[in-house]
């Protein structure tokens, strides 16, 4: 039996093409989606990737839309020592701002933060959040370094990247787990409100058969009252006035 042999320095071109539509193709049918229904969104974005797509970083300034970051490259933030890890979110504050125009307001790791991420979020002082936890459908308040710190939860199951998971098919998969997660918060809102977030990947939903279940999601939403679609840095803001940490 002959066996090829691959070093694991190899390149994965096929990997590195699915992920170039997104820059390509995927980001653009998201803008004029989000941007055709006057949706704000939260971009989690990596700074080298900005710098990498000028016409993408130009259109991103052109609009309101506020930036969380993700890496000033997509890395495993757990796997960096404190001090690489406190130069690498300082490195993309300053990318994202000459590359936008923007601040770097909120933070979220891939996938999941070291021991140090938090605190070195909180030490920097130019973040309003951390997005760096799964535990909660609010957001709410922790001490950090001895002051009062901003956790707005994410989430990674009303997220697409289900689909590349296997655990997502057609695009109706998604928007079913999407019509019936907002439909039950909806319900619930009417004695507590509930927040949702969702997570859409250009290589992802910006696929046609995909974004489709985007577009019939916000038609969803907008057949709705007393639903507010906002930005992070929104909902930050909107905690500090009304819920200020005790």
């Amino acid at each position: 039996e002959a066996r090829a042999i691959v070093s694991s320095s190899s390149r994965d071109l096929a990997a590195e093409s699915m992920f170039e539509y997104g820059s390509r193709v995927g980001w653009w049918r998201l803008h004029r989606i989000f941007t055709g229904a006057h949706i704000p969104v939260t971009l989690f974005a990596c700074a080298r990737a900005l710098e990498a797509n000028p016409p993408a970083a130009a259109a991103i300034a052109a609009t309101d839309w506020d930036i969380c970051g993700h890496g000033y490259r997509w890395i495993k933030h757990y796997e960096l020592g404190e001090a690489e890890e406190r130069d690498q979110i300082a490195r993309a504050v300053g990318l994202i701002r000459e590359t936008t125009g923007k601040p770097t307001l909120g933070w979220y790791c891939r996938y999941a933060p070291s021991e140090n991420t938090r605190r070195l979020v909180a030490e920097n002082g130019g973040f309003l959040y951390d997005s760096d936890a799964y535990n909660d459908e609010l957001p709410y308040w922790v001490r950090e370094s001895g002051k009062p710190h901003l956790v707005i939860p994410y989430s990674l199951a009303t997220n697409d990247v289900k689909f590349g998971r296997g655990v997502f098919g057609p695009g109706e998969d998604f928007f079913a787990y999407l019509r019936d997660s907002f439909d039950l918060l909806y319900e619930e809102g009417a004695e507590h409100p509930k927040m949702m977030s969702i997570g859409f990947h250009m290589r992802i939903c910006g696929h046609p058969g995909r974004a489709k279940a985007l577009i019939r999601f916000i038609e969803h939403l907008r057949a709705h009252d007393r639903v507010w679609i906002c930005r992070r840095e929104d909902i930050a803001r909107h905690w500090m006035a009304q819920f200020p940490p005790q």
